[in-house]
């Protein structure tokens, strides 16, 4: 199966990512911590960066967060880092990039809310000053529609008009109209300002799955700027992976969408890598990119009534995503290996002969031993404690991602 082939829309770079046109779909993700908090956000940028977002977001609220920006900047290049940055700013955006010439200079990339960037007159002229601001620095700009923080104005007059004009429309559908509208605007009056075509990334960010599917679905067909996708406020665990995914999967099904950010709400204490990683997968699961290696394991049944192919599945993914930081700057092509983890004969053989390098343990009264399978070949067969067993395995794949992957040339002697 061949996915929608994405529209041919206007490429913008950001920083030293590209986004829209033919570029793969960029993965980005955002900080939790107070940006005025230098050491925890870069130390924060740094693992996101390293989990795979290609582009990280960070709250620019106050004075204190500004003036830290370009700190923040600074210890991220010097770890080796350089994730582009965006500022997130809401209400006072236009004085802080005024009064902080150093963050406007630093970021990469301005994210504007329309419907909180200022109310009455105040609302386009504060818009412009931002949109100068990025035309002086030559720095894109998102233009961020979020239904939590619509344009009132526009949501009334809109409803009045709904009333007057006996037009029929629920509620949903007339915010999904504003919402649109907004953006649509706000793109015009950003090309006004001097802003090019090639420095505007549109989104417009809902709640409810079927919502941002026919927003997005009707929105792509009146733009071809890039679009941000991202089911706003997604919620916690299960839930906002399974309905961040029903939504832009589709829309991604369908050709639409240029980067994506999974908007998790995590657990107190959280790994906030989790978005990075399920992004990753979602863009992975359509086969639109490769980031890391991908683990086949079963879902396990009567006949592995054993924890220890559950244990070894989780051994090893873990392994992986710890690995990968390092393998993708040494190793050309490693994200694309598949490994299989299984758990009794009956499916073992098959999916693990199928995977680059697989292994089928024992279920249930089988045999107490694991054949590994190398490229659809039995190539050992393993034996030990749990434990054991991941030692080894793991010994396998280090031999395995060292022998089958072409080194890359290290940075100092690339020409």
């Amino acid at each position: 199966m061949v996915l929608t082939q994405r529209r041919n829309t206007v490429q913008v770079p950001v920083g030293k990512v590209k986004v829209g046109g033919q570029a793969p779909v960029v993965v980005q993700s955002m900080t939790n911590t107070d940006t005025a908090d230098i050491a925890s956000t870069t130390k924060q940028i740094i693992e996101l960066a390293n989990a795979g977002s290609e582009l990280v977001r960070i709250t620019v609220n106050l004075p204190p967060a500004a003036a830290a920006v370009a700190e923040i900047k600074k210890r991220c290049l010097d770890a080796g880092v350089d994730v582009p940055l965006v500022g997130d700013f809401h209400y006072n955006g236009h004085k802080l990039l005024t009064e902080y010439p150093d963050c406007a200079k630093a970021l990469d990339k301005y994210r504007i809310n329309p419907g909180n960037v200022g109310r009455g007159k105040a609302r386009d002229v504060q818009f412009s000053t931002i949109c100068q601001i990025a035309k002086d620095n030559n720095k894109p700009v998102r233009i961020g529609v979020n239904a939590g923080s619509l344009n009132q104005d526009l949501v009334m007059e809109k409803m009045q008009e709904n009333t007057d004009k006996d037009l029929g429309k629920d509620p949903d559908e007339i915010i999904n109209e504003c919402m649109i509208i907004s953006a649509l605007q706000s793109t015009q009056l950003a090309l006004d300002c001097g802003l090019r075509k090639d420095q505007i990334i549109i989104s417009c960010k809902i709640s409810k799955p079927i919502h941002l599917i026919s927003l997005y679905r009707e929105l792509s067909k009146k733009t071809d700027q890039p679009l941000h996708l991202g089911l706003t406020e997604a919620g916690m665990g299960l839930k906002g992976h399974v309905w961040s995914a029903a939504s832009m999967g589709i829309l991604l099904a369908d050709g639409i969408g240029d980067t994506i950010r999974v908007s998790l709400t995590p657990t107190p204490g959280g790994d906030r890598r989790q978005e990075v990683y399920a992004a990753c997968e979602l863009l992975q699961s359509l086969s639109l990119r490769s980031f890391a290696p991908a683990v086949t394991a079963c879902p396990g049944c009567g006949r592995t009534t054993s924890t220890t192919f559950q244990e070894l599945a989780e051994e090893v993914q873990g392994y992986l995503r710890d690995m990968m930081p390092s393998w993708k700057k040494q190793y050309e092509g490693v994200e694309t290996m598949t490994l299989a983890v299984m758990g009794c004969v009956v499916n073992g053989p098959g999916e693990s002969k199928a995977a680059n390098i697989g292994i089928s343990l024992p279920g249930t009264g089988e045999a107490p031993h694991c054949p590994v399978y190398i490229d659809g070949k039995n190539f050992t067969t393993l034996q030990g404690t749990p434990k054991d067993l991941a030692v080894q395995f793991r010994k396998l794949v280090d031999d395995y991602v060292a022998t089958k992957y072409a080194k890359k040339e290290p940075l100092a002697a690339a020409k």
